[in-house]
């Protein structure tokens, strides 16, 4: 008996053809993939669909909402494993969503391809194949979300696109990858300390949040428009380790007095200072204006988690809780 795992398709690079237009488009669907790559059947009892079929740049969090009650239903009915397969502009905010929503110790795993099936070299079948792998293993059990591509495993917290063409482009700065793929053994190296999970009422709304990027000379004006816009909350990539040029700083404590502001850093590396420079707009300037530090989490990361708690009604002291105790291990 071979484990089951679904495999959920929602379009991008590794389902896209040339339809006739100026280039390929998503149209390929859940069951074309795995029939393409027959060496599945060796691997795992696989029940493909179609999700979605779109860019990743359409996606939204209501869709990674969605999709999280489908893998859970799916695990819960059986199935050892999930695949999720996208365009791999937004590999790692699904990734970072569905590890935050899915509460379940079945692996799930997002991957995708860098070339499409009408370029020589395509990517998609093996980074499949490896996903699928993945997906039904013992090994890749309790670990949360994880992105599979080009033969390494990434935990779904750390992991970032840094490269627009390259197959290698996956990459986690902080920490490596948690494993690797050995002649389709999956090889899980180093777990994550701890998991987070955030559970969203059936008739939850979307909070948006939005993300501004720190820069020469900025002046702050875009500060002041974002209460007005509509948002719940803001996540600013701030200089280096949390610096701000000092002519933001006030219009930073007034919209930290209306609703959650978190302090990333732009670097997309390291964690956010906390004692370390004291200078109008540093980190301890900024922190004792009731800015929330964003710890080792990026910009993308950031507003994805933000959302979800305030999607989820969470207090302001609750999000500052969670922020601060992302590199805490489990309580016993």
């Amino acid at each position: 008996m071979l484990p089951e795992v679904a495999v959920l398709s929602m379009g991008g690079t590794i389902s896209s053809t040339n339809a006739g237009g100026k280039g390929v488009e998503p149209t390929l669907t859940g069951e074309a993939l795995v029939s393409d790559v027959p060496e599945i059947a060796d691997a795992a009892e696989v029940s493909a669909a179609s999700f979605r079929q779109a860019a990743s740049g359409e996606l939204t969090i209501d869709d990674l909402v969605e999709l999280a009650a489908e893998i859970t239903r799916r695990v819960d009915g059986g199935a050892s494993g999930a695949v999720v397969t996208q365009g791999t502009d937004t590999i790692e905010e699904t990734a970072f969503v569905l590890d935050l929503l899915v509460d379940r110790d079945a692996p799930v795993v997002v991957t995708g391809a860098m070339r499409n099936p009408t370029l020589p070299g395509a990517d998609g079948p093996a980074n499949l194949l490896a996903a699928v792998q993945v997906a039904a293993s013992e090994a890749a059990r309790g670990i949360g979300t994880v992105v599979v591509l080009n033969d390494e495993i990434h935990a779904a917290r750390y992991v970032k696109k840094t490269h627009t063409e390259n197959p290698a482009t996956f990459k986690s700065p902080l920490t490596g990858p948690v494993g690797w793929m050995s002649e389709g053994t999956p090889r899980i190296a180093m777990r994550p300390i701890r998991r987070h999970h955030i559970a969203l009422a059936p008739d939850a709304q979307d909070r948006p949040v939005a993300l501004l990027k720190a820069s020469l000379g900025d002046d702050g004006r875009l500060i002041g428009e974002i209460g007005r816009l509509g948002y719940a909350g803001l996540v600013v990539e701030a200089l280096g380790g949390g610096h701000m040029p000092s002519r933001t700083v006030e219009s930073l404590t007034s919209l930290a007095a209306e609703m959650p502001v978190v302090l990333a850093s732009r670097t997309g590396s390291g964690e956010v200072l906390r004692r370390t420079y004291g200078f109008p707009g540093s980190e301890i300037d900024l922190l004792d204006r009731g800015l929330i530090n964003a710890g080792p989490l990026d910009g993308l990361k950031a507003r994805l988690l933000l959302s979800l708690l305030l999607r989820a009604g969470t207090s302001r002291d609750e999000i500052q809780a969670t922020f601060d105790s992302w590199l805490e291990p489990e309580s016993r």
